[in-house]
């Protein structure tokens, strides 16, 4: 197997003058290339400081962290985009801080502007658009250095529920149709099953594995977005397996 991460025996520990917290406990998994993989898992439970692990903000107590790449993008709950500067401007950032705003790469944002929908929109300040659009610019932003791994850390909670579909379905799509390997935090099962070809299950602090599934539908791969899945009978079950999990650990 091709795995671009991996967790080996994780365990992370926060300290205050007073005391210290155990938010990871012996915590083992690995991501596959290509693979979309969601955390599911109680508030609190170190969905995040998984994130921060993999993306190197965090330092494990023990164990250790293995990321064959050196090409992450981290897209954050709040889409962090710049007033100041326009959705265009904004979606080469990264590529002006890395030196890498060549042509091509430039063209290749230009592209990604008309494939999402942006491209009319490309001169306006992020405070003339919808949340919904905000975020598809800081998707753009964030895939327009070709990142090997993608980080997503509640990416469309902010946006209320119409859009957060809507927007969730294309990304969904974008992710399996570029083949980004991405691990998602999010508490909205029915968002980790429909866009993931795998949902961990977290139990509370400290965090360590419940349970995994493999998330499999009827279709296609190829044909497969976020909104289809959720139509068939395979969602519906997945959804009450992983409830009731989580169900128990809240309880």
């Amino acid at each position: 197997m091709d795995y671009v991460c991996e967790l080996k025996n994780i365990s992370k520990r926060f300290h205050t003058i007073n005391n210290e917290t155990l938010a990871i406990e012996d915590l083992s998994f690995k991501v596959e290339r290509g693979e979309i993989v969601s955390i599911v898992g109680p508030s609190g439970s170190g969905k995040s400081t998984v994130l921060s692990l993999l993306a190197g903000l965090e330092k494990p107590s023990e164990g250790e962290v293995i990321v064959n790449t050196k090409s992450i993008g981290f897209m954050f709950q709040k889409d962090q985009l710049y007033e100041w500067r326009n959705i265009y401007k904004n979606c080469i950032l990264g590529l002006e801080i890395q030196k890498k705003d060549t042509k091509e790469n430039i063209d290749k944002v230009i592209d990604k502007l008309k494939n999402y929908g942006l491209y009319n929109f490309r001169n306006y300040y992020p405070r003339q658009l919808s949340g919904g659009m905000r975020q598809r610019a800081a998707l753009v932003r964030t895939l327009a250095v070709e990142p090997e791994l993608l980080l997503l850390d509640e990416p469309f909670s902010a946006l209320d529920y119409q859009t957060r579909l809507s927007v969730g379905n294309d990304v969904g799509e974008i992710l399996r149709k570029e083949k980004i390997t991405t691990v998602l935090v999010t508490h909205d099962i029915p968002e980790a099953v429909s866009i993931s070809d795998r949902v961990i299950v977290f139990t509370e602090r400290p965090a360590r594995i419940k349970k995994e599934y493999i998330i499999e539908f009827n279709m296609p791969d190829e044909k497969r977005t976020p909104m289809k899945c959720r139509n068939t009978s395979e969602f519906g079950e997945y959804f009450r397996e992983i409830w009731r999990d989580l169900d128990v650990i809240e309880k």
